[in-house]
C-alpha cells in the first residue's frame, strides 16, 4: 500500500504533466476524494513544478464528482494490442468485458507491457497470472531488468 502524496508524486512522475491535451477526454487528471486529497494533490503538484524549474503543469486537480469507466477499447491498452497474451485472456474471459476489466491479472501484465515493472518482480509472479506457457515466455521477453525496460517508451 501507497500514501495518496505518494500515489499522486507517482502519476505525475510517470507521464509529462506538462503537456497540453487537444482532446478534453484525453487530459491528465488528479483526482481527490475529499479537502484532505486536493490539498495533498496541490502540494505536491507545485513541488513537482518547482523540481521542473518552474513549468506550469497541465495536469488538472479536481474533486471527484463522478466517475465513468472508459471505454472497453481503452481498458487494458497495452494488453488488448499483443496478440499472444490477449488471446490467453481471451481464453481466461471470452468476451466478458467486464471481468477483463476488473481483473487484476490483466491489469498486472498490462503493467508489465506499458514497463512498470522488472524481471525480478515478474518471476516473483508470473505463475499466478493464469497465462499458458507461450504467454509467460512472451511477457518474460517483453520484460527489463529496470522500470521502462524492454520494448517501451516512457514519453
Amino acid at each position: 500500500m501507497i500514501s495518496y502524496a505518494e500515489l499522486v508524486d507517482l502519476a505525475l512522475a510517470s507521464h509529462n504533466p506538462t503537456w497540453v491535451a487537444h482532446k478534453v477526454q484525453y487530459a491528465s487528471l488528479i483526482l481527490a476524494h475529499d479537502d484532505t486529497q486536493l490539498e495533498i494533490a496541490r502540494e505536491r503538484a507545485a513541488r513537482f513544478s518547482a523540481s521542473i524549474g518552474g513549468r506550469a503543469l497541465a495536469t488538472r486537480i479536481e474533486p471527484l464528482k463522478r466517475f465513468w469507466n472508459a471505454e472497453d477499447y481503452h481498458q487494458k491498452y497495452y494488453l488488448r494490442n499483443d496478440r499472444v497474451l490477449a488471446a490467453d485472456f481471451r481464453a481466461m474471459f471470452g468476451a466478458d468485458e467486464a471481468a477483463l476489466r476488473e481483473s487484476t491479472s490483466a491489469a498486472r501484465v498490462n503493467g508489465y507491457i506499458a514497463g512498470d515493472g522488472t524481471r525480478k518482480q515478474l518471476a516473483e509472479e508470473i505463475e499466478v497470472l493464469g497465462l499458458s506457457e507461450a504467454g509467460r515466455g512472451r511477457l518474460r521477453a517483453k520484460v527489463g531488468d529496470e522500470p521502462g525496460g524492454v520494448g517501451c517508451s516512457l514519453g
